[in-house]
């Protein structure tokens, strides 16, 4: 399970055997979302938010911190499935610890 980022308390990370679309998970103490990315032409063109079957969903501070954070690297975020699953190349966690705008 490759973690992408820690932020807020909120880890974000992909599975190692994901699927497409390209995905990730937001987790914090027990509740998950996922953020999906919609790709045309190689370009993210929507992030869409959604629940994780059998899991409570973020809370609503979490979540919205979730949400700003895969805006703000989602083309991080891409690079880093596309070298994982296309490379093999793990990715390193960053923690970020001041609050994105």
């Amino acid at each position: 399970m490759p973690q992408l980022y820690e932020y807020l308390g909120v880890v974000v990370y992909f599975w190692s055997n994901e699927h497409e679309p390209i995905h990730v998970h937001g987790q914090y103490q027990g509740t998950e979302s996922r953020a999906e990315f919609v790709i045309q032409e190689g370009k993210i063109v929507q992030i869409v938010f959604k629940n994780v079957s059998g899991k409570k969903p973020l809370p609503k501070k979490q979540l919205a911190d979730f949400k700003v954070l895969v805006q703000t690297f989602s083309h991080d975020i891409k690079g880093k499935w596309e070298a994982y699953f296309d490379d093999g190349i793990k990715p390193d966690k960053v923690r970020i610890t001041r609050r994105l705008q």
